[in-house]
């Protein structure tokens, strides 16, 4: 019988798997894989305020990653640099910055090593309870949103034609990635919750034919990699988070197989799929 905290990692990161699928699927068919990178770096700041406030290391995480969004949503509408430098400034200046707040807290002791890679295996039944439930609320939200988040990704001329409010369901979808990056942290760790977003979306993408389609294929992909990491991890005694990621990378290069890629249907209708 698998031990305790065996089963609980296995919980936390299927749940985890489960929201992240869809999210990510919104990641990848809008091509905003350095969007969470940034965000995920900026964990690290929001880390570093929380310990010096004494405030809720979730919340903290979480105000961070939405001030760095609205902060973003307001250069790209000032039009000073393009997106993708305004993503390089703030991903790079978020982490630094929380790196140096850290090394200005000497009385503060911090496994750094656990926030960059994550420990899975050390969660509670609390942070098991936090996951299932923060998920369903992102799940929740995307349902609602996801008519209009998908008009958007494929045209926002279009989707406001509509009267989607493409620019409200932005602002929702970029919360939502707040969130599970403040609830993913402990688990994959700062560096590693964008792979666990947009590789089993990734992998999906390859052989689906219509957007709900990939965003459940995402989610299981993701939950099997969890899995197989997991396994790996204590069979092979390797690091629990970094190995999660490279069972998704193996089921990637699995997918890129002709074989694989002939299940797919003709005529697909995921956003932005040339093929």
């Amino acid at each position: 019988m698998l031990d305790d905290f065996f089963t609980r990692a296995l919980l936390a990161g299927i749940g985890l798997a489960l929201t992240a699928g869809p999210l990510g699927c919104l990641v990848v068919w809008r091509r905003m894989a350095y969007f969470g990178d940034t965000m995920a770096h900026s964990a690290l700041l929001g880390v570093a305020l929380s310990l010096f406030f004494q405030i809720n290391l979730l919340l903290s995480v979480f105000c961070v990653a939405v001030i760095v969004s609205l902060l973003l949503l307001f250069l790209q509408k000032r039009q000073a640099l393009s997106a993708d430098s305004l993503l390089g400034i703030l991903s790079h200046s978020t982490l630094a910055l929380g790196l140096v707040m850290v090394a200005f807290m000497s009385w503060v002791r911090i496994d750094l090593i656990g926030f960059l890679f994550g420990d899975i295996l050390a969660v509670t039944v609390q942070d098991v309870l936090l996951i299932w439930g923060g998920g369903a609320v992102v799940l929740a939200g995307l349902a609602f949103f996801w008519r209009a988040l998908i008009a958007s990704t494929v045209s926002h001329e279009l989707a406001e034609a509509e009267g989607l409010n493409p620019d409200r369901a932005r602002l929702f979808f970029m919360l939502l990635m707040a969130l599970v990056i403040a609830i993913a942290m402990k688990i994959v760790g700062i560096l590693l919750i964008t792979a666990l977003l947009i590789i089993p979306a990734a992998t999906a993408r390859r052989f689906s034919a219509s957007p709900e389609v990939m965003a459940v294929s995402a989610s299981l992909i993701g939950a099997m990699a969890v899995m197989g990491g997991l396994t790996g991890s204590l069979y092979a005694d390797t690091p629990s988070g970094p190995s999660i990621v490279v069972a998704a990378l193996a089921l990637f290069v699995v997918s890129l197989l002709p074989s694989v890629r002939r299940i797919r249907a003709a005529g697909s209708t995921v956003p932005g799929d040339r093929s």
